[in-house]
């Protein structure tokens, strides 16, 4: 091994000596600290991710989103397919209140963590982050058409009086009519405006958009041969820890059968853009 070759191995078992000093100073919440072992491993070796997202990791505990970010891009300059490092800044870009590319962000984050380990705390943690983005973004929204929809109903209805007026003042009889004519109206304009608004409206989510299991709406669906779909992690736990059975059929199933269940998945998606308040966690 010649003297460069020896000096960069020394300078990566240094780096690694460091980044367990920062694991330790972060499991002790002594964050300052971990920054400082974790800053020296990235002068040691620069181009090793995990150093960066470690440490990006810190600077979320401090609420620190400049860094944050910062951070979160260096890794993904070097592992474009980093999970922590979507996520991280994902976190950082909802922050600044850049929602569409935050939430592209956690998007790409559990794409990714979904392939490495559908079970994994990580793609739990990523989607309720996603999902509460995704909430914020649709109230944010839907506050502003629950306004405009009402300011246009007002004036709609002010328009219906004032014809209604000058109608009743032309017209040589038939109150009556004019009466019921213009109830239909103001009925009428009611039933188009809560039709506008049945959105936004919070109701129960379709049951086959829905596992069987948690009743909880679809994330990963996936199908089984007997044509039942599950969510996957759900599923990958049942056959795990209770037996390799599908749990409603109760024929035989091994995890190689599970097939993503796309149309559904679709399905979801679709439901969700357009019903933003079934994104709300629980």
């Amino acid at each position: 091994m010649g003297p460069d070759a020896a000096a960069l191995a020394a300078a990566g078992i240094q780096a690694e000596r460091l980044k367990r000093d920062g694991n330790d100073y972060y499991q002790r919440k002594r964050f300052g600290a971990a920054i400082d072992a974790y800053t020296e491993a990235i002068t040691l070796c620069p181009d090793v991710p995990i150093y960066w997202t470690n440490r990006a990791l810190c600077h979320l505990k401090r609420n620190d989103w400049s860094r944050l970010e910062e951070d979160s891009r260096k890794a993904l300059q070097l592992d474009h397919k980093s999970v922590k490092a979507h996520y991280l800044l994902g976190l950082a870009l909802l922050k600044k209140q850049e929602y569409a590319e935050g939430v592209k962000q956690l998007e790409r984050a559990l794409d990714l963590g979904r392939g490495a380990n559908p079970r994994s705390y990580m793609v739990e943690t990523i989607w309720q982050e996603l999902a509460k983005a995704k909430y914020l973004e649709w109230e944010h929204a839907s506050t502003e058409r629950s306004w405009n929809l009402q300011s246009l109903k007002d004036a709609c209805e002010v328009a219906l009086k004032e014809k209604f007026s000058k109608e009743s003042s032309e017209s040589e009889g038939f109150v009556d009519e004019l009466d019921r004519s213009h109830l239909e109206r103001l009925e009428l304009l009611g039933r188009i405006f809560r039709k506008a608004a049945e959105a936004d409206t919070p109701t129960e989510v379709p049951d086959y958009l829905c596992c069987k299991i948690t009743l909880d709406t679809f994330r990963d669906p996936v199908i089984t041969p007997s044509g039942v779909t599950y969510e996957r992690a759900v599923i990958l736990e049942h056959l795990e820890k209770v037996g390799k059975f599908d749990p409603v059929t109760h024929e035989p199933l091994s995890p190689s059968q599970l097939i993503p269940n796309l149309a559904i998945k679709a399905a979801v998606q679709a439901y969700l853009d357009e019903h933003g308040w079934a994104y709300k966690m629980d």
